[in-house]
């Protein structure tokens, strides 16, 4: 996709927070913990709703997401348009392998970060 700059990091979810300058629109692709299928998309429109917090339960930072989209949104730092896509995991040990559910849902992942960016 032209025009998208790409920001991996496994750093502490606040650290993101200078990255959201000038991101418009804002979107963030995470894996997701809140028990459902794996493989199973969650798209957030956060100009419409909060980030629930369930879906990044058992975070191993001190602030999940969930905390640092609050704490962006309170200090006027979240862009208008700003998506939070969350693919449902099934394993979360370090290293470990996507599993065949997740893997099969990243074609229809990023065609919502697609939507996202084009406005759709």
């Amino acid at each position: 996709m032209r025009g998208v700059r790409v920001v991996a990091t496994e750093a502490e979810p606040t650290r993101l927070i200078d990255e959201f300058e000038g991101a418009d629109p804002l979107v963030i692709v995470d894996a997701a913990r809140a028990g459902g299928r794996p493989g199973t998309i969650h798209v957030i429109d956060l100009a419409r709703e909060e980030l629930p917090a369930v879906l990044f339960r058992g975070s191993t930072h001190h602030l999940s997401l969930a905390d640092t989209v609050g704490l962006a949104r309170a200090l006027g730092r979240l862009p208008e348009r700003a998506y939070v896509i969350a693919i449902e995991g099934a394993r979360f040990d370090a290293g470990a392998p996507l599993t065949p559910e997740v893997e099969a849902a990243i074609d229809a992942a990023v065609e919502e970060v697609e939507r996202c960016t084009s406005g759709g």
